[in-house]
């Protein structure tokens, strides 16, 4: 894979063209890597709105999207829930395995898959998919074995990076920018 990549290349676009389903890890990805626990040991996990609408633009145009996590979150559970995201993998120690069962349950190839990592872990699904990407505060050596690479962080708007990415590559940005330019207009 190439090192560095924020503005994509034709080969990236290629790849971002057969995506049918975008997983992204969560810690440090749709989140900024900061866990915060309240007194009475409850996660606290901080969600970008614009990464969600990203989200729900995927959805709309039929590209799905899935979460696979190390860790087990309520705070994760519910803003899944809110985005209607149904592949939802916490507690994932072995992201490939969640990763080949997601291929299989969807019928789906690895080169229609994308995955968003920031650490040596994510490298697991990575490795395998079309189209790896790591978000700006991702660890070195993640960035090197990437496809691509978001200018943002993540929980900085990475995700909504990420869905713009797809979308443009698949003809479908312009229409899902200006959708909301036209309501009401007759």
């Amino acid at each position: 894979m190439n090192t560095n990549h924020n503005t994509p290349n034709k080969n990236i676009i290629e790849r971002a063209k057969s995506i049918r389903l975008a997983l992204f890890d969560v810690d440090g990805v749709f989140t900024d890597g900061n866990i915060q626990i309240d007194s009475h040991g409850k996660e606290i996990k901080t969600f970008n709105t614009q990464d969600g609408h990203g989200i729900r633009l995927l959805q709309h145009y039929g590209i799905q999207v899935g979460v696979i996590t190390g860790r087990s979150s309520e705070a994760l559970e519910h803003r899944m829930r809110d985005l209607n995201v149904e592949h939802v993998y916490q507690g994932s120690t072995d992201k490939y395995t969640a990763y080949q069962k997601l291929l299989t349950t969807l019928k789906l190839s690895p080169e229609q898959t994308s995955f968003a990592g920031d650490d040596i872990v994510d490298l697991q699904v990575m490795s395998h998919c079309g189209l790896a990407i790591a978000v700006a505060n991702a660890h070195n050596f993640v960035k090197q074995h990437a496809h691509w690479e978001t200018t943002a962080n993540g929980g900085h708007g990475a995700v909504r990076e990420i869905c713009e990415l797809l979308l443009n590559a698949q003809g479908l940005l312009e229409e899902a920018l200006t959708y909301n330019l036209n309501k009401g207009h007759n």
